[in-house]
């Protein structure tokens, strides 16, 4: 469904002096720096797929779901997404695509969503009859019905949520882009989001990228995942195979009769360790491939007095945490 071979984006970026002076300067004689936004990335995605596309700040995230959706054209490399090239076919490129932006909306502000989504369906000239079957999948899924009469400045943060994905599906796009589709949002509306996103794959076998900064999102509805960081691919694989590499790290947290007798515990070298401590609270971080979890909860237990002990996995951010530190040491 999306094939990206060898993409690459630069821009050019002023570099501007300080004060008065370096404003003049970059005026006249502006000095430019070449920024290699994206570099050299390539993947494909197959129909159907929910396919994790996260990173940090400044990654690339965003420019590479610009050149994706056709917004940007890419300096090198190339997209084709449903046989589509984005930038040479966009008219009819469009009809193909959802896109979804956590932080912008496509509706319009004082129109009640009834009259939104009929202007949508003018602009996308979609049939009646396929106009009524989809608005009615869709009410089902995202639960439209409480609020579509009421203006699009009235509603939530999770309503006008639900209704932009709604907007976005309407056409029955084969590709859907979400960007950011949970944000600000309180725990029990992301789960509704979350259900209704795997609802609409299931249904329409909707190929669907997702970048998101909330780990759980990812947990929950991808099982691979495309790691980027400046510019460039980190990971491409499963959510599963990238916990067993780099999440054998597991945490035991204890409680010491005496905070003091922490150095009685002979921990073993070489066990990727971090020790933090807070009064009697002891939090122990360790490499299990190096220092199985029986050895070490032996180890704490027979040369300490505790009165409470906890044992559980790393979360997926700090998994992910791994992953980069790695690649900034190869």
């Amino acid at each position: 469904m999306i094939e990206v071979q060898h993409l690459v984006k630069h821009f050019t970026k002023i570099i501007k002096e300080k004060g008065v002076r370096g404003s003049l300067k970059s005026l006249i004689a502006p000095q430019k720096e070449l920024v290699r936004a994206v570099d050299d990335v390539s993947f494909h995605v197959a129909e159907g797929e929910i396919l994790g596309f996260i990173g940090p700040n400044g990654a690339g995230k965003s420019t590479v779901i610009k050149m994706l959706t056709g917004i940007l054209t890419p300096t090198t490399g190339w997209c084709r997404i449903n046989g589509y090239i984005p930038q040479k076919e966009r008219k009819r490129y469009v009809r193909e695509i959802g896109v979804v932006f956590g932080q912008r909306t496509q509706l319009w502000w004082d129109l009640p969503l009834t009259e939104t989504y009929t202007v949508l369906k003018e602009i996308y000239d979609i049939p009646t009859a396929e106009y009524n079957r989809r608005l009615e999948f869709l009410d089902q899924v995202l639960e439209l019905s409480p609020f579509m009469s009421s203006p699009v400045r009235t509603l939530s943060l999770g309503q006008r949520m639900r209704a932009d994905i709604a907007a976005s599906m309407l056409h029955n796009p084969r590709v859907l882009f979400l960007d950011e589709p949970t944000i600000g949002l309180d725990i029990v509306v992301k789960d509704s989001i979350r259900k209704a996103i795997k609802e609409i794959n299931k249904t329409e076998k909707t190929t669907i990228i997702l970048t998101t900064h909330d780990l759980s999102d990812i947990e929950q509805l991808c099982k691979r995942i495309i790691l980027i960081d400046k510019g460039k691919l980190v990971y491409d694989g499963d959510l599963d195979h990238i916990r067993t590499t780099f999440g054998k790290i597991r945490e035991i947290t204890f409680m010491l009769e005496e905070a003091d007798h922490i150095h009685q515990i002979p921990f073993p070298p070489h066990t990727d360790l971090d020790i933090q401590q807070e009064g009697s609270k002891v939090r122990v971080r360790f490499n299990t491939g190096v220092c199985p979890l029986p050895q070490m909860l032996s180890m704490v237990l027979q040369s300490v007095r505790v009165t409470d002990i906890a044992v559980q996995d790393i979360d997926i951010e700090e998994i992910l945490r791994r992953v980069y530190q790695r690649q900034v040491e190869l």
